[in-house]
């Protein structure tokens, strides 16, 4: 489908205006619950594969990780990239050059603990100066979210709040807590479902109280003017680049191999290390 299909189908001024306000957005069964399935399967290998490569598998607190992979080894990764919303979405507020940056999962385990609330980096002047979102956090849940599970946590409206003086731009002080802690929406999305945030929205996962993980795919996308690709080490095979359609292949921020390498992680978050209380 092309994007002005795409377009055709979500409304920008709808898709804007909930990125703009709440900071958050969302399609119900974008994908089928086999998708969703399959992917867990996926995810699950994929962190034990992780976690015995050193830096592979990051500590976010207590029982919970976050992992990047390289696209390829997310079989649904093409059906995500192409898919009509997610199209629409990064259009419609990251312009059409937009750049994908990231892609990653993130497991809450029983046994995950409260975070602080936080955002995921510092703000940057395209927001502080131009009132302008630049970046985008996908989010697709692989298991029917519980209220045990230690769902995802967020304070709509909060990517515009300023906060100085604290760490990395990240962690709002504790006198604003109550502020967010008021505002806290609890999101319990299904398999198949997608999302998307600004990543500058204060939120926080939840402590997992369940038996099972809660694993999350993350797919971040830039606006050309930000610089989070720097942080992230991106990488697909010269096979696979070869193979991908033009709509995913002309938007990838990535390096092209010959063959994959352990994607080695160094941003440590010290402040997710510790429960919030």
């Amino acid at each position: 489908m092309t994007s002005r299909s795409a377009a055709a189908i979500f409304e920008p001024a709808e898709i804007m205006g909930g990125l703009y306000g709440d900071g958050i957005i969302g399609l119900q069964g974008a994908f089928d619950t086999a998708f969703a399935d399959r992917m867990h399967g996926e995810i699950m290998a994929l962190f034990e594969e992780a976690r015995r490569v050193r830096g592979g598998a990051l500590p976010r607190g207590p029982e919970r990780f976050y992992v990047e992979v390289q696209p390829e080894r997310i079989s649904g990764f093409v059906e995500i990239a192409t898919h009509p919303w997610f199209v629409a979405v990064c259009e419609a507020v990251l312009t059409r050059q937009y750049r994908i940056v990231e892609v990653g999962f993130d497991i809450p385990f029983p046994g995950a603990a409260d975070q602080p609330w936080h955002r995921d980096f510092a703000v940057p002047q395209a927001t502080t100066r131009g009132r302008r979102l630049n970046s985008l956090a996908f989010n697709l849940t692989t298991v029917d979210t519980r209220p045990e599970h230690g769902p995802f946590e967020i304070a709509p409206g909060t990517q515009w709040d300023e906060f100085e003086g604290c760490p990395k731009g990240m962690f709002p002080p504790r006198d604003l807590w109550p502020r967010y802690a008021a505002r806290a929406v609890r999101k319990l999305p299904r398999r198949g479902d997608i999302s998307a945030r600004s990543a500058l929205t204060v939120h926080r996962g939840t402590a997992n109280r369940s038996n099972a993980p809660r694993p999350v795919l993350v797919v971040g996308v830039d606006a050309p003017d930000a610089t989070n690709a720097d942080h992230h080490d991106l990488q697909v095979t010269r096979a696979y680049h070869d193979r991908l359609p033009p709509r995913v292949r002309d938007h990838l921020a990535c390096r092209v191999v010959e063959r994959l390498e352990p994607v080695i992680q160094h941003h440590v978050i010290e402040g997710l290390l510790s429960p919030a209380y």
